[in-house]
């Protein structure tokens, strides 16, 4: 076991040696018998919260000859105290090295669970092709900062001989099994695609692969579009967050479908169907799908990202320059790494598409 890699002076690193600075300058203003050395254990004890072992037992070492130098200043070095306090200072020192080997092993298996995942994302979510038809397209995914929350936001376009069809969704939950099942969604949905007439068909597919996998309370939210040559969009809602439609020169408008639908994976929890409506898209015109880790995300007042009023960011009439625009923009409100995995597809219609 090396010396801690992460060696760069953080408060954490330095706090061991301030506590011991702070309990030795105290016990020399104090004077003899005032019987402050006990508390030189919290060096070495602080020092295993994030040090390695080397680390932890150095400062162990410089714990025990701070003890010594204290003993002999207060003159009560081979006394019975003296030797508790070192014994202590010994005990504590070794059990603070065990912590270390179990905290930096712990910290290994989770960086590998997050490269496995990361690794996995990536083959599942494949770059979208910039151009489809008579449209262009861009995405952007964020990863959230903590390890542990991984996340299951999947996306996919695809030109078939229905049009261009994309899905944007959000597996509930994070880790390794949202991106399992994040890839039971992107292969049904890329088989069903090319197959069915139209997107309640592709649903009712990923549905039936989806049962298959999750179990009752799990759940898949997104939303499902097609586009048409004749400048209309069809979408299905699956409970998922309503895509932005931005017109050339206007405000946004939220695609609100008809009706509520369940996510996907929840469907047998109605009896209807859930339903289809389409909106005009012209040329010139940008729809934003995106995951709730946009909307959802938090400045340091607690408040939400006002997606609706921010579209201004997406001036640029390049999808991936538009969409680096309102990444920075996003990411400039939050002031820090998001708390949840976000991503964002937007599609676009050339301008000599017009007829």
């Amino acid at each position: 076991m090396g010396y801690d890699r992460r060696d760069n002076w953080s408060p954490l690193t330095i706090l061991p040696f301030a506590m011991m600075a702070l309990v030795a300058a105290g016990d020399v203003l104090a004077g003899p018998g005032t019987g402050y050395l006990p508390l030189l254990a919290l060096g070495p004890a602080f020092a295993s919260l994030s040090g390695g072992v080397l680390r932890t037992a150095a400062v162990g070492v410089l714990a025990l000859a701070l003890c010594l130098a204290l003993a002999r200043f207060n003159h009560i070095l081979g006394s019975r105290n003296s030797a508790l306090t070192f014994a202590s200072l010994i005990g504590v020192t070794a059990a603070g090295m065990l912590a270390s080997v179990y905290r930096e092993r712990n910290e290994r298996e989770l960086a590998g669970m997050r490269s496995i995942a990361e690794v996995a994302q990536r083959v599942l979510l494949r770059p979208v092709p910039r151009r489809v038809g008579t449209n262009r397209a861009a995405v952007r995914y964020i990863s959230a900062a903590a390890g542990a929350r991984i996340g299951g936001d999947l996306y996919e376009v695809v030109m078939t001989s229905q049009g261009v069809r994309v899905i944007v969704g959000d597996v509930q939950g994070k880790g390794l099994d949202a991106v399992e099942t994040a890839a039971v969604v992107l292969g049904a949905f890329r088989e069903a695609a090319y197959d069915e007439p139209g997107l309640p068909g592709v649903a009712d597919r990923i549905e039936r692969a989806l049962a298959r996998h999750l179990t009752s309370e799990q759940f898949v939210t997104a939303v499902l579009a097609e586009l048409h040559p004749d400048h209309r969009v069809t979408l299905l809602n699956r409970g998922h967050p309503p895509p932005l439609l931005v017109h050339a020169g206007k405000a946004a408008e939220s695609l609100d479908p008809p009706a509520a639908a369940p996510p996907l994976g929840l469907s047998g929890l109605v009896d209807e169907s859930a339903r289809t409506f389409s909106v005009e898209f012209r040329p010139g015109d940008q729809l934003l799908l995106y995951t709730d880790g946009v909307v959802e995300a938090r400045n340091g007042k607690g408040d939400f990202y006002p997606l609706t009023q921010r579209v201004d960011a997406l001036l640029d009439t390049d999808p991936e320059m538009a969409l680096d625009a309102l990444q920075a923009d996003l990411l400039r409100y939050v002031g820090a790494p998001l708390d949840d995995d976000a991503a964002m597809l937007l599609l676009t219609t050339e301008p000599t598409a017009q007829a």
